[in-house]
């Protein structure tokens, strides 16, 4: 795990900590008592109920670790103090693909706040790492499966 902070909003912080709410408060109590329902089955060694909800168990403490984590690191950005002459967390960025002659907008999130069909991307991934701390008329190269995407930054704006 990383110590490095985690831009967020305020609505994003909160809605992980309503997930993470429900993940202890509804979802392992939900999961306890199916392990306990499946014990009481009789032998565990060929028990697949047992072994399903243990797993789902595991699983499910994993993302509440992974929660704890970055609610932990996360800083709550105040939008209203960040530069505009360069991208950073909570950027509007219009780009030109170089190679599509295509314009798109990215806003730049931080955890619980992505939404992918809206462009609002995380701020880690590749394409909002590529942009971050760019300045208009910038291009980056953005590495893909399918080769190298190129963009030049053509209006930044926040959020």
């Amino acid at each position: 795990m990383s110590t490095d902070r985690i831009p967020m909003s305020k609505e994003g912080y909160d809605r992980l900590k309503a997930q993470l709410d429900k993940m202890k408060n509804e979802d392992m109590p939900r999961i306890a008592e199916q392990i306990a329902t499946a014990r009481d089955f009789g032998d565990l060694s060929e028990n697949a109920e047992f072994d399903a909800a243990c797993e789902a168990q595991g699983m499910l403490q994993a993302r509440i670790n992974e929660l704890q984590d970055k609610l932990g690191r996360g800083m709550i950005v105040d939008k209203s103090t960040l530069p505009t002459d360069r991208v950073v967390f909570g950027s509007r960025v219009r780009v030109l693909d170089l190679d599509m002659n295509d314009e798109e907008d990215f806003i730049l999130v931080g955890p619980g706040d992505e939404d992918y069909d809206q462009n609002k991307i995380l701020l880690t991934s590749p394409i909002g790492q590529a942009l971050v701390g760019k300045k208009l008329d910038e291009e980056v190269e953005v590495p893909i499966p399918a080769g190298t995407l190129r963009l030049r930054i053509i209006k930044i704006a926040i959020e």
